[in-house]
Parts: structure tokens; C-alpha cells; sequence
């Protein structure tokens, strides 16, 4: 089985959008329903998407998926994951990561929103507040049904001040399992050991190591193209119109990273806002990149109502990123052939 990460972070819908405030001019949003946090993938011969549902907190229960032959019709499946399945899960579930390895799928996944003592946030009378972290689930197929595949967290404490959320795996040239993750605007890097149940430390005897670029806030995520690693990541306020994607570029997937600039991101006029925490696809046989994100509509006054989209992502002839811009037409069918 072969995965292509959806570079930029996937989906295209094929409905008109009775619930949301954003017309279906063309094929964006991708499908109906307020989602974010889009991952997305190819395998085999079919492009997947893996979203967080996007509602309140303790809402947040579940994950759906979607999957499409051809960039334009998607099909739903419905709670691939759920709290049947994680018993140690009370509140949002977020930010879905999926990576294949020996015909087996694993789904990583933040729940519980955990805090450290002492912030804002926390509640010492709310257990929510301090168990949980980042888990994994696998599966057979990538629809699922997952299983929760350890039975507790992956990473349920705090390393370099990073909260244990939006995770990202990625399977570099050498067949290294790369863990990027991290919130409150700190970003570790760890290296998976070989049945995916905890990390091989680095030389120094730990963990993870912190890889924080300039101006990261949260929502990690790579590809490789012709020998060049970009790293990317959400900066901003997730709940408000300054959410953007911004990236760096380095030789090797370990770094350094220094920020480039920002190539998504909402301006006065624009048809929707706040649009971020993506993930990067590429379409099969070619060099063309699709950027998966999610953004709010215009008008619209709930911070989770936000939808899914793709847009087409476009070089400089020195690798850099063009500027993505937010379109309703979104990205023309696409069939994978092997």
C-alpha cells in the first residue's frame, strides 16, 4: 500500500450547502457539514480525508472520514472513531493524523484538551483538564472501524512546554517515522520506535526535541518535494480571522527551520476567514500539490463553523511557495491511475 500525503492539508463536496452561510459555486466547500483540521492522503487509488468534527469542546466526540475517487464527489464514512472505542476520552477529539504501515493504518489523535497546572485554563476540580493527550487507533482499512490501539495515551506529558495536540507522522526517505507535535506555540519532534507504542530518544537520552520556528502556533505538518522538506504550520488565533498557514523549507526532515512567510491567510474582501491547520496532497504521477485546509465562512459569527477545502498549491521556479488563494471553484477532478 502506498500513501502520498495530501501536501497542505483534502476534499471536494458535491451538494449545495443548505447548513452553511457559503455557496456552492463550484466544488469548495468539499462536502457538507462544519469540519476543520483537514489531513488528507491518497492510498492506492483513492484520495481520503480525515477531519476533526468542528463543534463545541464536549461535542467534539468523533471522527468521520471521507473519501473520493476523483477530487469531486466524496463519500462519507460515518464515526470511523469514537468514544465506544477510546474509553479514556471526555472531550475533544481533534486534528486526525493518519500514516500506513505493513497494510495496517494508524490514526493519531489529540483528545481531552489537557492543561498544565497553574494556566488560565486549567480546572483542578476537572479531571478532563489533566489526563489525556495524544493517542493512536488502527485499522485494516482506512475507513475503519479504528481500534484504540494502546489503551491510554501516547503523550500525555508536557515536553518543552508543548501541549500534547495536533500531531503529525511522517515516513522519511530512510523509513524513519517522524513525530511532529505540539500547541501553545512550542513544536517537538520526536522518532517513533518501530510498533508505533512510544519514541527512540535522541543522543541526548530524551524524548523529543524542541524544533519551534518563528511565529509557530500549532498544527505541524511536512512533505518533500525534489529533495527540499517543507515544514509548515498554523500561526494566529485558531477562533478569529488572523489564523494562517506559514512554512520554512530545509535539506533534511530533522531541520533547522526558519520561517519563509506566510502563504494562506484571510484578507478584507476575502470569501471566507481564519483559514488554517491544513495538510499538503499531491496528485499521484504529476507535480502538482493541493492545499487541504479549513477556513469560516463569510458571513458567519461561530467560531466552529468552519468548512473544508482545496485549493491549488503553486511553486517559484527556487522551490518557494506562491501565495494560495481561497477560491469556491476549488481543484478539477482527478482520477489515479496506477
Amino acid at each position: 500500500m502506498k500513501k502520498y500525503l495530501f501536501y497542505l492539508t483534502l476534499t471536494v463536496g458535491l451538494s449545495v450547502f443548505a447548513q452553511t452561510p457559503e455557496t456552492s459555486r463550484g466544488n469548495n466547500p468539499i462536502f457538507e457539514g462544519w469540519y476543520a483540521d483537514p489531513e488528507g492522503a491518497v492510498f492506492n487509488d483513492t484520495y481520503w480525508i480525515f477531519p476533526t468534527y468542528s463543534d463545541d469542546f464536549d461535542k467534539q466526540l468523533h471522527f468521520d472520514a471521507f473519501s473520493s475517487k476523483n477530487l469531486i464527489h466524496w463519500e462519507k464514512h460515518e464515526r470511523i472513531l469514537d468514544t465506544t472505542k477510546i474509553k479514556w476520552l471526555r472531550q475533544a477529539l481533534w486534528a486526525p493524523s493518519i500514516i500506513e504501515r505493513d497494510d495496517k493504518y494508524y490514526l493519531f489523535f489529540g483528545a481531552n484538551d489537557i492543561q498544565r497546572p497553574g494556566r488560565d485554563s486549567y480546572d483542578p476540580d476537572n479531571d478532563i483538564n489533566h489526563y489525556g493527550g495524544i493517542g493512536v487507533a488502527v485499522a485494516d482499512n482506512p475507513g475503519g472501524p479504528y481500534e484504540d490501539y494502546l489503551c491510554e495515551p501516547l503523550i500525555s506529558d508536557f515536553y518543552n512546554d508543548a501541549q500534547p495536540i495536533d500531531q503529525f507522522a511522517f515516513k522519511d526517505t530512510d523509513g524513519t517515522y517522524y513525530f511532529f507535535y505540539g500547541g501553545w506555540s512550542h513544536c517537538n519532534l520526536g522518532v517513533l520506535n518501530a510498533d508505533f507504542t512510544g519514541f527512540v530518544p535522541w543522543e541526548n537520552g530524551e524524548k523529543f526535541k524542541e524544533i519551534t520556528p518563528e511565529g509557530y502556533v500549532e498544527g505541524p505538518f511536512m512533505f518533500l518535494r525534489n529533495g527540499i522538506y517543507y515544514f509548515m504550520w498554523s500561526e494566529g488565533n485558531w477562533g478569529d480571522g488572523s489564523y494562517r498557514v506559514a512554512y520554512s523549507m530545509s535539506d533534511k526532515a530533522t531541520g533547522p527551520y526558519d520561517r519563509i512567510g506566510t502563504i494562506l491567510e484571510s484578507k478584507e474582501g476575502d470569501i471566507a476567514t481564519g483559514a488554517g491547520h491544513h495538510s499538503v496532497v499531491k496528485r499521484p504521477g504529476t507535480d502538482e500539490y493541493i492545499m487541504v485546509y479549513h477556513r469560516r465562512p463569510v458571513p458567519n459569527e461561530d467560531r466552529d463553523h468552519r468548512v473544508v477545502a482545496l485549493d491549488k498549491m503553486d511553486f517559484n521556479d527556487d522551490g518557494t511557495i506562491k501565495p494560495v488563494k481561497m477560491t469556491f471553484e476549488g481543484v478539477s477532478a482527478d482520477t489515479i491511475r496506477e
